[in-house]
């Protein structure tokens, strides 16, 4: 045979394989869909049963109770139905705090784009380093994950965060908000670093003087760093700071009060022994890893699985979320886990839902199923928290319909078949 063709075939194969892997980014709607039957868990704390749900050109029409007339009047006008019978719909998770799409495989230098040099670098833009080719992707997106925040890490001031949507060409299609906010990382404390560790605040604050020095005056010199932290002064961008131990995280939201900044809290580990203060200072929380030890041997076996309610008990605004990038596929789980422990189903999912997307300030499209909102949904065969039954039939995005193909999926279903066929 010709050494060429030899070469060759597998090289036209390779594409094919690829795609298989990371499936092709859905068409935009163009005909209109209506969802009958099934359990709509709103993501706002309402359940319907034997609902309906109706959306054209990436909005939601109609989610309410399930109508023969409306199903007629929708059909007659060219509406595809879908059956959802003894299924649950839901609206797309929002995982947050995540490096997805700024890495790919964690102990490979080269695949990660998630720090840059120095120690503060508010002006470090997330969203144009989003790879929205990542083979993590579509593993989020059949656990139900629709969006993720995607986080600059490293440094003191990391930069900026995005809200990307992961069903995209590029990352200015997959770009929902481009930017969320300014990631501070709050100096952990440790016993006999005191003098290291208030250096270090020291220097936070005298940068964060002078970048409200800079924007309150006219200078000619622009300045990079300081141009980027324009938007904390006037209001209009959030300070996420990462902090988990009770000194830090009671230390930072001061230091968010004494510039009168928007805060939210990132880690939170102790974050159910200051409710009081978060609550009297508006700061949410995004709780990292429910899933996890206790961090002090005094603390209660079940105190991480516990967090949750208390917050939730408390009236502090807070969501779930993991760390990194792949881990992420696991939050749906996560917010299960507090189910057990106090929290109900309905408030786990807002945990994942609706409560990012308050945090995110873009509650007015994203996170419930409600008329005029973003027909961004999946729809389960089972309970979309349970490991168990959890089992996504099919994603929107904008009322893009989603192929959940993954390559994670496919080396399943090829090793079922060898053990199936074997003898």
């Amino acid at each position: 045979m010709n050494l060429k063709l030899i070469v060759t075939l597998p090289l036209l194969a390779l594409p094919f394989v690829l795609l298989a892997q990371i499936p092709v980014p859905a068409p935009e709607q163009t005909k209109g869909i209506v969802i009958e039957g099934g359990t709509i868990h709103t993501g706002n704390g309402m359940v319907i049963e034997s609902g309906m749900t109706i959306f054209s050109a990436g909005k939601l029409l109609y989610v309410g109770i399930q109508s023969d007339d409306s199903v007629n009047r929708y059909l007659s006008s060219g509406y595809e139905v879908i059956s959802a019978e003894g299924k649950h719909i839901y609206p797309g998770l929002i995982a947050m705090n995540t490096i997805v799409g700024l890495t790919e495989i964690d102990a490979v230098r080269a695949s990660r784009d998630f720090t840059e040099v120095g120690e503060y670098n508010p002006h470090v833009r997330a969203v144009i380093a989003y790879n929205p080719e990542s083979k993590i992707i579509p593993t989020l997106k059949h656990n139900g994950i629709l969006l993720v925040q995607s986080v600059p890490a490293g440094g003191v001031i990391s930069g900026r965060s995005a809200l990307m949507q992961l069903d995209a060409w590029n990352w200015e299609d997959a770009t929902h908000t481009a930017e969320t906010g300014i990631h501070l990382h709050w100096p952990i404390s440790v016993p006999g670093k005191e003098e290291e560790i208030m250096s270090k605040v020291i220097g936070i604050k005298t940068f964060f003087e002078e970048a409200r020095a800079y924007a309150k005056g006219s200078s000619n010199v622009v300045n990079l760093r300081f141009e980027a932290m324009k938007g904390l002064f006037n209001g209009d961008t959030k300070l996420y700071i990462h902090a988990n131990d009770y000194q830090s995280i009671s230390a930072a939201v001061s230091f968010g009060g004494s510039f009168n900044l928007k805060v939210v809290i990132v880690g939170g580990q102790d974050s159910w022994k200051l409710t009081k203060i978060l609550r009297e200072n508006d700061v949410s929380v995004i709780l990292t890893r429910v899933h996890r030890l206790p961090v002090t041997s005094d603390e209660a076996y079940d105190q991480p699985y516990r967090t949750p309610s208390i917050l939730q008990d408390s009236g502090v605004l807070f969501c779930i979320t993991d760390i990194n990038a792949w881990q992420q596929r696991n939050i749906p789980f996560q917010a299960g886990t507090a189910v057990a422990f106090g929290l109900s189903k309905e408030e786990a999912l807002a945990a994942v839902s609706l409560n990012p997307a308050r945090i995110l300030g873009v509650e007015s499209t994203l996170g419930s199923l409600e008329k005029g909102k973003a027909a961004t949904l999946v729809v389960s065969d089972g309970d979309l928290l349970d490991m168990r039954s959890n089992n996504i039939s099919m994603a929107f995005i904008d009322g893009r319909k989603l192929d959940l193909t993954n390559s994670q999926q496919l080396l399943y279903e090829r090793y079922s078949e060898k053990y199936r066929t074997a003898d």
